[in-house]
């Protein structure tokens, strides 16, 4: 039997199975069983024949993927936010390869890649959304657009992306696994589990072949979340939902599907409505922070460092190169991380939106 088809019907007995107490362990052995072959199947694609096109460079302070449908306006929303000029049509499949663009803002430089639109099934592999799909694997934001007139294919979508192993805006659970040698499994957890069992974690575990090791879980965790946890190919990457095409509604209904998807940020990538709200959603949720290095003896640089939120001093020199960490002596920062300016600190201080830092090293 094909791999494929073992999936599938792996996920038609877990359809077919009530889900109560008795049958909890047997469903969480079908899952760990389904996890480890979508994980044996995302291997296989991304190792074998890659399609043309699909190969691309990162650059740029972080990377967003836009996600969605054909013709829901990502070409003509790419070139709204970015320097790149993406083709643009009325009739789908408009875009047959990766369009890259970097927007630049608050001193921050975004590449954003516009990807062919997904069909029902990518992740399965049909119109090559396996491909396609594999590039938001390595995206810091991923973004799914979405037609006004069909907001419910984000559903669709987010089940794709989970199947290809994304879990957009999740984190992932706080389970330690330590194998040892003898002694059988211990489980123990710092908060009352109440949606797994133990018997049920016994047997995801030894689906994944492990029959001795000390569990300990400090979130009380779903049945997902678990097997989630035991694989290391899963991604979790922040996403934002965008609806475009709003001048093409009335108020109405307009009102109606705000009030259906709080979370979204509503767009005409054609009438160019929002996108500077849309620009600050995206920066905001990258949680980009901007430091301004302060040599001796000189003004501060105008242009911003940009880095991640709860970066410390060492993150910031190991990017300016290897010799600050090597030659480290201390650093002085000025701003809303420290008591005062100028104050002195070391390599584990934490820095904070628009900090001035000064790195000393030794002579």
């Amino acid at each position: 039997m094909v791999l494929e088809d073992r999936i599938k019907k792996i996920e038609e007995e877990i359809q077919k199975t009530p889900y109560n107490k008795a049958t909890s362990h047997h469903i969480g052995k079908l899952k760990a069983k389904l996890s480890k072959l979508k994980e044996e199947s995302l291997q296989r694609s991304s190792s074998g024949t890659k399609g043309r096109g699909f190969h691309v460079k990162k650059s740029g302070d972080s990377t967003v993927v836009l996600v969605g449908f054909p013709s829901v306006g990502k070409s003509t929303l790419l070139n709204d936010l970015t320097n790149a000029n993406s083709k643009i049509g009325d009739y789908e499949f408009t875009t047959l390869e990766i369009i890259p663009g970097i927007m630049e803002y608050e001193g921050a430089k975004i590449q954003i890649f516009d990807i062919p639109g997904i069909i029902t099934g990518a992740s399965k592999g049909k119109g090559r959304g396996k491909e396609i799909l594999s590039v938001t694997r390595n995206a810091d934001l991923i973004l799914i657009v979405l037609d006004v007139f069909n907001p419910q294919h984000v559903n669709v979508i987010i089940e794709e992306l989970k199947n290809i192993g994304i879990r957009p805006n999740q984190t992932r659970s706080d389970v330690t696994v330590k194998p040892k040698k003898l002694g059988g499994l211990t489980v123990s957890s710092t908060v009352e589990l109440t949606h797994i069992d133990e018997k049920t974690i016994r047997s995801i575990l030894n689906e994944y072949g492990i029959h001795s090791a000390d569990i300990l879980i400090r979130d009380n965790v779903t049945m997902d979340q678990f097997i989630d946890s035991l694989d290391l190919s899963c991604c979790y990457i922040p996403m934002l939902k965008v609806i475009n095409k709003i001048d093409l509604v009335d108020n109405k209904y307009l009102d109606e599907l705000k009030f259906d998807m709080p979370d979204a940020i509503f767009i005409s990538a054609n009438k160019q409505t929002n996108i500077e709200d849309l620009k600050r959603k995206i920066f905001d949720k990258l949680a980009l922070i901007r430091i301004y290095l302060k040599p001796q003896g000189k003004k501060a640089d105008e242009e911003p460092l940009i880095i991640r939120k709860g970066s410390t001093v060492r993150d910031v020199a190991n990017k300016l190169h290897r010799d600050f960490v090597r030659d480290f002596r201390h650093a002085k920062v000025w701003g809303t991380s420290v008591k005062f300016g100028g104050q002195k600190v070391g390599m584990g201080h934490v820095l904070n939106d628009k900090d001035f830092l000064r790195i000393i090293v030794k002579k």
